[in-house]
């Protein structure tokens, strides 16, 4: 039984307090190729460290430097095909409407604008190819790099981190004895450059790419500067020099001239230059410590214990080989702390949000341009920022928005002859909103309906009233264009939005593949979502009552889910799922997860549906979907279908091989293989491992819902519920031993456990009657599907559930005790 009281304290564990987790990436060589180097970053500067003794490469990004310039990709001339493409679909023309959009709508001239590398930054050290001891380390506890080796019996370390709060790259360089430090250091880049030096500090000039006709018009300055402890320091033709120091310090900035969207007026020098004055007059030692104290404010709110066997001891890349015949609980815990990592160091407010491979590339072009990808891939990217206490790190994603609401009018009214504001299936820096890639992936009109998702959920998180009043305008807009583009299905009335796909997938008719349809599963959950968000918000804020009224009888009409044939949710308002298709994009399943629509307890029949179309579309895939399909099974309360696929994301991929082929996996430094790289793979699996612990979509939070058998033993701290509750629990043999949770707001606390609670203390625990009153709770009402006759029935089988309400007040924490 569990006791509801007072609490102070920290968690308790019966049977023993497992050992903490290490947080550690270690590695006993260097990194042979990009795969396998460690990143760091402040959310504007990212770096790659590679870790060769004899020469280190620091491969150096800044995350406004792209291709192109503002520009807006809208076709000018689609709404008479668009409105043609209408009346194919809805007179179920779906060959011809194929047809008609492959020859007509193809993209606009330019299919957005790629993400760039900066340049290279190398130190070489002369006659340092043979060393021994070796180890190359990333602390994600500190955000701090380190090299270690010795080498003619002196121990050698570097160090390194992109500072938060200095907005620098800080490289330092010492040795057991001294005047041991001599090296030399250069640069060069990818993109247009020239490269010099300038007192006593190694400059570099580049600009951004012209791409598809758009003339590249960022410019960026990357300057670098040593401070050393004794020896001497000087400047070549080749860059600096360092002879028998004591210690170096070496401060990377990099200043571009971007200032937003449409105005590229800043000056690279002077940013660059006063970045590099600042830091360089802080000691190191007050610069790493600041440095960590600002990482730390994120990264400590949040810890996950699932105990540690003699596997951690190993080299992380032995570890990930091992994974899956071996028990090494501490390498999940580790990789769920690293998704967090990723989102410190590549999403900071004020500056950009994360793009496909966070702010990590390589390249001039790299794996689709590092743009956003919204049709899921830009959404999974912040998955994790709400329910593991990174709140603050969700405001790169709505500043995109607003800018989105502003660029996506254009394509609304030029594109579809409609209000509001919309965008299609990608987007990048200068925020196009138009069709990018061919039609069976591009004309997706339905990625701002998705990303706006993300306003409201930050809401419920929250409960900040002047956040929801700030983006009201941006939640309407979306909402308005879609007031505007659904039309009327003849059959039954229903309003659908076309024309659309299924995120790229499509289906056989007479012996075409059909991707353009009207009314997709995905759409209608994505609208139903979106206009049930905008009333409550109206609601709340107490604006637009004719507004959301509208909405209220637009929403009445819109398709169910329906079952089809083999048991599955349909994918399409046709029953034409194949099922023995094996697509990564589960897109139908959006109601599962992200959304809440689909639920063990409300739908019952469509929760049962969902796991036919889990089960037929396999396991299997790449690395991004493997994150998805994790919170799908977390849902689904299969912890242990979760491990597998977690276990199949662990999977060694070679950093050398890795960019091509299919079965997702891991590189040696942990970042996901699509392949190739895509960050958001870590990101839905860190999301993931925290819906096996604790979810609060459905009306209450509930208390590890989906528990693996292989962590039988563990504690977590930190994750945070809808209604703004913080849940720390502990658990021995399967079993909660204690659960904590903080109210930041107060109400109506609703909790569901698996075994009867009972009540003590000064707060009464009490069965849970009718609706939960916590006004951050959105569970709305589904439409009950259509199911189809030749579809099996089969009844759901979970582990029974206790939920009780209780009174919470803000700032209070309650506790429940196995008694």
């Amino acid at each position: 039984m569990l006791l509801l009281c007072w609490t102070s304290g920290p968690l308790a564990v019966a049977g023993g307090k497992p050992a903490p987790t290490p947080l550690r990436l270690w590695y006993d060589q260097p990194a042979a190729n990009w795969n396998e180097a460690l990143p760091l970053g402040n959310g504007r500067l990212g770096v790659m460290v590679f870790g060769a003794p004899e020469r280190e490469r620091l491969q150096l990004n800044e995350e406004t430097i792209w291709a192109g310039g503002p520009n807006n990709n809208v076709k000018a001339d689609a709404l008479p095909v668009i409105r043609q493409l209408r009346t194919q679909l809805l007179a179920k023309q779906l060959v011809e409407a194929q047809a008609l959009a492959q020859s007509q709508m193809q993209p606009a001239g330019n299919s957005g604008m790629p993400y760039q590398m900066a340049a290279n930054l190398y130190v070489s050290f002369p006659g340092h190819e043979q060393v021994t001891n070796y180890r190359r380390d990333l602390d994600i506890g500190r955000a701090v790099a380190s090299v270690s080796y010795q080498l003619g019996g002196i121990s050698y370390r570097r160090e390194v981190f992109s500072s938060l709060p200095d907005q620098v790259i800080i490289l330092r360089l010492t040795a057991s004895q001294p005047g041991k430090i001599s090296c030399q250091l250069g640069a060069e880049s990818l993109m247009q450059h020239t490269l010099r030096t300038e007192n006593d500090q190694l400059v570099l000039d580049g600009r951004g790419s012209e791409h598809e006709g758009q003339e590249g018009k960022i410019r960026f300055q990357t300057r670098a500067q040593v401070v050393a402890d004794g020896g001497t320091v000087q400047t070549t033709d080749a860059g600096i020099r360092i002879e028998r120091a004591n210690s170096a310090t070496l401060y990377i900035s990099i200043g571009t001239n971007f200032n937003n969207y449409h105005d590229v007026s800043g000056n690279a020098a002077d940013r660059a230059t006063a970045y590099l004055t600042k830091a360089v007059g802080k000691p190191y030692r007050q610069a790493l410590a600041d440095h960590i104290a600002a990482y730390q404010r994120y990264f400590n709110r949040v810890t996950l214990n699932l105990g540690v066997t003699p596997a951690a001891q190993l080299p992380t890349n032995q570890r990930l080989e091992n994974f899956a015949q071996g028990h090494d609980p501490a390498l999940a815990a580790l990789y769920f702390q690293y998704g967090r990592y990723l989102l410190i160091s590549s999403s900071q407010p004020g500056g950009q949000p994360t793009n496909l491979q966070g702010i990590w590339n390589d390249q001039l072009k790299g794996p689709w341009d590092s743009k956003y990808t919204v049709n899921i891939n830009t959404e999974m990217n912040y998955w994790p920022a709400e329910v593991t206490n990174l709140t603050e790190l969700h405001q790169p994603l709505f500043a995109m928005l607003k800018d989105l609401s502003v660029t996506g009018q254009q394509s609304a009214r030029q594109m579809y002859g409609a209000r509001g504001w919309m965008l299609h299936h990608n987007t990048d820096i200068w925020r196009i909103t138009g069709q990018v890639d061919p039609p069976q992936y591009g004309l997706w009109p339905m990625g701002g309906a998705w990303l706006s998702q993300h306003l409201w959920d930050h809401y419920q998180f929250t409960g900040d009233e002047q956040f929801l009043r700030e983006y009201y305008p941006v939640l309407k807009g979306a909402a308005t264009y879609l007031v505007d583009a659904l039309q009327e299905e003849p059959t039954n009335k229903w309003l659908v939005v076309g024309p659309s796909v299924s995120p790229e997938n499509t289906y056989s008719l007479q012996g075409k593949r059909i991707a353009i349809v009207a009314g997709t599963t995905m759409d209608n959950q994505l609208v139903f979502d979106l206009f049930s968000k905008t009333i409550r918000a109206a609601e709340l804020l107490r604006l637009d009552q004719p507004f959301a009224d509208t909405l209220r009888a637009l929403r009445e009409r819109l398709p169910p889910m329906h079952i089809g044939q083999y048991g599955q949710v349909q994918e399409w308002l046709q029953d034409v799922d194949d099922p023995i298709d094996k697509h990564r994009h589960i897109s139908h399943l959006y109601g599962l997860y992200p959304s809440g629509q689909i639920s063990p307890y409300r739908t019952p029949a469509l929760f049962e549906a969902a796991r036919t179309t889990l089960t037929q579309r396999g396991d299997a895939s790449t690395g991004w979907s493997m994150g998805w399909k994790v919170n799908f099974w977390a849902r689904m309360q299969d912890g242990n279908h979760a491990y597998k696929l977690l276990t199949e994301q662990l999977r060694l991929r070679s950093g050398a091989g890795g960019n091509s082929g299919e079965g997702g996996g891991t590189y040696p430094n942990l970042l996901d293989a699509h392949p190739p790289f895509q960050i958001d793979g870590n990101f839905g699996c860190t999301a993931g491992l925290a819906e096996l612990l604790v979810q609060s979509y459905d009306g209450a939070i509930d208390l590890l819902p989906a528990l693996p058998d292989a962590w039988p033993t563990g504690e977590v701290t930190g994750l945070v519920a809808c209604g703004g509750y913080v849940v720390d629990l502990a658990w021995n043999q399967g079993k909660i031993t204690r659960a904590r949770i903080t109210s930041r707001l107060g109400g109506n606390c609703r909790v569901r456990v698996h075994s009867p609670v009972v009540t003590a203390g000064r707060t009464k625990l009490s069965p849970a009657q009718g609706d939960n009153p916590n006004p951050f709770y959105q569970t709305p009402a589904i439409k009950v599907p259509q199911v189809s006759e030749k579809a099996p029935r089969r009844q759901s089988v979970l582990p029974a559930s206790f939920v009780y309400d209780f009174q919470t007040k803000a700032g209070k924490t309650y506790e429940l005790r196995a008694q």
